[in-house]
């Protein structure tokens, strides 16, 4: 009996036990939350990542949480709060890369997951539309947005948050500042390396900046 349209095949089925691949036994979960290894699949160890960085760009997501009144209009803005490689803190937004095998539904959904917590709870929208492309270069000067690491291409969401928020891995906390404060010239210079362009855009795309 051939299979088709990815119908699952029942057990009476002649080719129902052939194994169709890696990623036969994940399931969205384990991207979200990590397989029982501790990270999700397609996850690279620190060698093989430095290596790749220096060969390909990167495929990147970047979200702006916000929180949004009755009518869905943005009323707080969220920034993150990390220590730098300077062991500086350092204001940022949520960002992490795309894994392989992964969709951009299942990434935002894990890099939100890994900084804000599991009972964040991201009002996903029905299309995954960006409303901005960043370009990170690691050459300074090339572009307004830098990443010493890697060239990356980040695909920018604003997300809605609607539940409690448990600073998660490397991030010491998060802010929520109004949509008026997060226009300030003083609060926005305290995002670097083109993240308060992303920042910027985000705001002027809710016809807030």
């Amino acid at each position: 009996m051939p299979v088709l349209n990815d119908e699952v095949p029942d057990e009476g089925d002649y080719d129902a036990s052939r194994r169709r691949g890696e990623f036969d036994n994940i399931t969205p979960d384990d991207f979200i939350r990590g397989s029982g290894a501790g990270n999700p699949p397609g996850w690279l160890d620190a060698m093989d990542i430095d290596h790749i960085r220096h060969q390909l760009p990167i495929v990147y997501v970047e979200i702006v949480p916000v929180r949004t009144d009755e009518f869905g209009r943005i009323a707080k803005v969220g920034t993150l709060l990390r220590v730098g490689d300077d062991g500086a803190i350092e204001r940022t937004l949520i960002t992490g890369r795309v894994l392989f095998h992964e969709s951009l539904r299942e990434a935002v959904a894990r890099n939100i997951s890994k900084d804000l917590g599991d009972i964040a709870l991201p009002m996903f929208p029905v299309s995954l539309q960006p409303f901005t492309v960043a370009e990170f270069f690691p050459t300074p000067g090339v572009s307004e947005f830098y990443d010493p690491r890697q060239h990356a291409v980040a695909l920018c969401y604003v997300v809605p948050i609607a539940g409690d928020c448990k600073p998660q891995d490397e991030t010491l906390d998060v802010e929520w500042v109004s949509a008026e404060d997060a226009v300030r010239p003083d609060f926005l210079n305290q995002l670097t390396c083109g993240h308060d362009v992303v920042l910027r855009r985000a705001l002027a795309w809710a016809s807030l900046g």
